[in-house]
């Protein structure tokens, strides 16, 4: 062990000994001074700090100094009642407060007592507790205030980790302080409980065991019970104070002394008003001579300080643009201009209330939520999304932006809501601004208030302007998911899973397949809105299938087919029942003697017009299931499920493709058309 830890646990050792071992009285008196040495170096320590998290350690430190103050106690108590002596420090002490007149040195004494006991050590313990108790009820917003920052892109991940690390150690310091502050309070008690003993039982031991006169016993053991109980309440007193400090301090860029002198004295014309109404005070009966030197003194004081802040510092414009022209044509300059982010949303500049706070706006809380549902529904982590005005875009207008390109966009009327019919027809009657609604491309159109409860009584959905923006936000990153996951992201995912699973990740990667393997095979899922965050299962399959084939096409199939409880609970739901579009034998025939196999892969090879008859029926048959307003399902062959979905993808995305080995046996399938050729 360090010398360092080695000194601490001495230390204890000691404290423990001096418990039950008399000490000489020289020894004492050691201790004694360095007790009050070490309440110096704290409170000294305590006004230097520019945050409390800078003394972390101090209620630890002040349990072991109140431990050590009442193992002093102990010790000198115990030397006074049985030698009527505790050293030269105890005797000094006392004999300097007490003078020729025990009584007023003992009021002197019982005076510093009550100032420790109901006035530091009672306001540090307040202190302390409403401080931990606002610390508390503040985490929760701050944490929300980092998470709003970071996806604004004001903070990277790292600050935004440093800063809630921050906030846990701050209540987790000010709770400790709380209960550290108790011992405080209990060791003042403590004091004066010892200082009692020591001045009734020393007089009664005097008397009949040491042989002493009243008078002279009085004397004796008032001069060392005042004398141990100052060298006792001095450091306790220090050490108060130095509690009130750290736990009253604000987090500031500099120490205590400069904050005070600086801010006491940022306003010299005051000093000038002080110096006026001290100079009048000495027309009273108060000394016009020392009146007058202390208002000459605060008046010169003023004088100074306004002389210094007529001439700052005036910096050298020069160097100060040529700096700048220097920056700008530094290569490192250049090269954060190639910074781009991966998710970008701007807005006109009449939607800004929507993400200020201060108006109102919960856009950004709203963001840090869609983040975290989305990882719980897609099992990645979304980037930050990067938020901010453009006097380029309508005022109502917003975009949203995947890599720097544009992939959606939209208009919101923030006085207004929007009123959707789904399922009715709407009802003309209702005035209001014809629109589309941005996610789902629904007819709907921007109410005013007035009318939002008769739209609602008429069957109408009615969504407020923020929670337009959200959805639409939500849907088009589930779109381009599998965009957003690259080969350093999936790297990521792939160690969090070899935290608890490193047997089966040093089994797939980097042999037989490399993180790009793999993140094919992810971003393949999540295209088809298959969620990954069941990755355990997914590098299963991989393990298995991996050794017979490295086509991340085929790999991605059967991944499919072992998340069939996933899959089947996405699209069947809690009633196990499934309403599909079957294809026939003929298409799957065909289908399956035109794909070709390459050495890089194996694709659809189908003249076009094979093509357009296919999805021509495709389009017809999952229409039938549109006006039933179900999903649009189609069920085939596990043989042919991946050429058919890339064949119906170009025209159209939104039906999906499933095949039977990816349902569960227990799901009701009810075939309501069949996909057919001539």
């Amino acid at each position: 062990m360090k010398a360092r830890d080695l000194s601490v646990l001495i230390g204890v050792i000691i404290i423990i000994v001096m418990l039950v071992v008399p000490l000489p009285g020289g020894l004492l008196s050691i201790l004694l001074l360095l007790n009050i040495s070490i309440a110096l170096i704290v409170i000294l320590v305590a006004m230097n700090t520019k945050d409390a998290l800078e003394f972390s350690v101090f209620p630890t430190l002040l349990l072991l100094l109140t431990l050590f103050r009442l193992a002093l106690n102990v010790s000198t108590t115990r030397s006074i009642l049985s030698e009527g002596s505790a050293g030269g420090v105890v005797e000094t002490f006392g004999s300097f407060v007490i003078g020729d007149n025990a009584l007023v040195g003992f009021v002197v004494f019982i005076i510093l007592v009550i100032i420790n006991f109901l006035v530091i050590t009672k306001g540090s313990e307040r202190v302390s507790e409403v401080a931990a108790r606002f610390s508390l009820d503040a985490m929760p917003g701050k944490q929300m205030s980092i998470d709003a920052d970071l996806n604004a892109g004001l903070i990277s991940e790292s600050e935004a980790k440093e800063r809630r690390e921050k906030v846990e150690h701050e209540a987790d310091f000010h709770g400790s302080m709380d209960g550290a502050s108790k011992f405080v309070k209990g060791d003042a008690i403590a004091g004066i409980i010892i200082v009692l003993i020591n001045i009734l039982f020393g007089i009664i031991i005097g008397m009949v065991q040491m042989g002493m006169s009243f008078n002279e016993a009085i004397n004796t053991f008032t001069r060392l019970t005042v004398g141990d109980g100052l060298v006792s309440q001095i450091p306790a007193l220090l050490i108060s104070t130095a509690t009130g400090i750290v736990v009253t301090r604000s987090s500031g860029n500099e120490n205590l002394g400069s904050e005070v002198t600086t801010q006491l004295l940022q306003y010299p014309k005051l000093l000038y008003i002080a110096a006026a109404t001290i100079f009048f005070l000495g027309f009273t009966p108060i000394n016009f001579f020392l009146t007058t030197i202390i208002a000459l003194i605060l008046a010169a004081s003023a004088y100074a300080l306004q002389n210094q802040t007529k001439e700052p510092d005036i910096p050298d414009v020069e160097e100060e643009v040529q700096s700048e022209s220097t920056q700008m044509k530094s290569p490192e300059n250049v090269i954060n201009l190639l910074s781009m982010d991966q998710i970008e949303f701007e807005f006109g500049y009449a939607l800004i209330p929507l993400a200020d706070a201060n108006q109102g706006g919960d856009l950004l809380d709203r963001i840090v939520m869609i983040r975290r549902q989305l990882a719980l529904e897609l099992g990645i982590v979304i980037p930050v999304v990067r938020i901010r005005d453009n006097i380029q875009l309508g005022p109502n207008e917003y975009n949203l932006k995947i890599k720097g390109n544009e992939v959606a966009a939209g208009e919101v009327l923030l006085d207004h809501y929007l009123a959707m019919a789904p399922g009715i027809d709407e009802d003309d009657e209702l005035d209001g601004v014809d629109t589309k609604e941005p996610a789902f491309g629904l007819p709907a159109k921007w109410i005013s208030e007035e009318l939002k409860d008769e739209a609602e009584l008429s069957g109408y959905t009615v969504v407020d302007p923020p929670s337009v923006v959200s959805t639409h936000i939500t849907e088009v990153i589930k779109q381009y998911a599998h965009t957003l996951l690259g080969r350093q992201e999936t790297k990521q995912l792939v160690d969090h899973l070899k935290e608890n699973y490193s047997i089966l990740v040093e089994e797939v990667t980097p042999e037989p397949l490399s993180i790009g393997d793999i993140q094919k095979v992810l971003a393949k899922l999540l295209r088809e809105n298959v969620s990954v965050r069941n990755l355990p299962v997914i590098f299963e399959t991989l393990a298995d299938f991996s050794k017979m084939t490295n086509d991340t096409e085929l790999l991605g199939e059967y991944v499919r087919q072992s998340l069939s409880a996933q899959i089947t609970k996405q699209y069947a739901g809690e009633d196990m029942s499934l309403s599909v579009v079957t294809v026939s034998g003929k298409v799957e025939k065909l289908i399956a003697e035109h794909v070709k196999q390459t050495e890089h892969g194996n694709y659809l090879s189908l003249d076009p017009e094979a093509q357009q008859t296919i999805i021509s029926s495709v389009h017809e048959e999952t229409e039938k299931l549109a006006l039933q307003e179900e999903t649009a399902i189609v069920l085939c062959s596990p043989a042919i499920r991946m050429y058919l979905k890339q064949l119906l993808d170009r025209f159209l995305p939104q039906v999906v493709v499933l095949s039977y080995n990816e349902l569960e046996p227990n799901v009701q399938v009810q075939s309501v058309g069949v996909v057919n050729v001539a």
